[in-house]
Formats: C-alpha cells, sequence, structure tokens
C-alpha cells in the first residue's frame, strides 16, 4: 500500500512539473515556434530579457537581433505568453516595447533615418517609398529585414 501512495504523489508532482513549465527558455521556445510561422528566425539572436509569470499566464519582453549583433541595436518586443494544457507557452498577443527602434506603427519608437513610416506612407525626407508602398510595388529592404506584407 506504501509503495502505491508514493507512486501516485510522485506521478502527480511529476505532472504538476511538466505543466508548469515557467522558464525564460520556455518561453523563448514559444516565441521562436509562434513567429518562426512568418517570419525566417534563423538568421536571429532570440534575447529573452525579462519575464514575469503568473499561473497561465506571462509577460515577457524579448529582443530580437541579427545573428551576431549588437543587443542595443536589436528590436525589442513585449509578448503577452499563454500556458496551453500542452505544458508549452504560446504567444497570446504582443506590442511593441516603447523607445526602441522597431516600435510597430511609430508608437513612442524612433526608426532609424530614412526608413519608410508604418503604414505605407513616406519618410519625412523620401517620398519614393511612400509612393511605391501606394502603387502596390514592393520596397527595398535592408538584407534579412522582415516582409511588410506589401
Amino acid at each position: 500500500m506504501k509503495i502505491l501512495t508514493a507512486l501516485a504523489i510522485t506521478a502527480l508532482f511529476l505532472s504538476g512539473c511538466a505543466k508548469k513549465n515557467d522558464t525564460p527558455e520556455a518561453i523563448k521556445q514559444g516565441v521562436i515556434r509562434d513567429i518562426s510561422k512568418s517570419f525566417n528566425v534563423s538568421n536571429m539572436d532570440v534575447i529573452v530579457d525579462s519575464v514575469s509569470f503568473r499561473d497561465k499566464e506571462a509577460d515577457a519582453t524579448v529582443t530580437f537581433v541579427v545573428k551576431g549583433g549588437n543587443a542595443s541595436q536589436g528590436m525589442s518586443m513585449k509578448y503577452l505568453m499563454e500556458r496551453h494544457d500542452d505544458g508549452q507557452w504560446y504567444i497570446k498577443s504582443r506590442a511593441s516595447a516603447a523607445g526602441t527602434a522597431g516600435a510597430a506603427g511609430g508608437s513612442g519608437g524612433a526608426m532609424p533615418a530614412g526608413h519608410p513610416a508604418m503604414g505605407g506612407g513616406a519618410a519625412p525626407d523620401d517620398a519614393t517609398h511612400g509612393a511605391a508602398a501606394a502603387s502596390g510595388s514592393k520596397l527595398n529592404l535592408p538584407p534579412g529585414h522582415p516582409d511588410l506584407g506589401q
């Protein structure tokens, strides 16, 4: 009887540990898995800057940097992550980290000099990018830049 009780307690403990994968590495793997559906992340370093866990959700700040690049030149994103019943973390929603060069939509972040404005408009010093976006043609993006969906 003692052996059955010990086995039952061990099984409960192990099943709880398998589902409660609250580590920065688990968050990183979830982010990579989810964004690799839309972007090629093989040329990027993914760095979990901070994460705070609460039950089945977590707030994470993640920086994306060109492989071997300087983290200060990367793009930071804030993610609301959700742990599913399989124990893995999935992106529930995202928002740009304020004050970073890669802030989407320009809300709080400055774009690099000459970068086209988000939303298809032209950068103040280069009207040709806006014309290209309006005509439906592709923009000339730097190598490794994610597709803007235009």
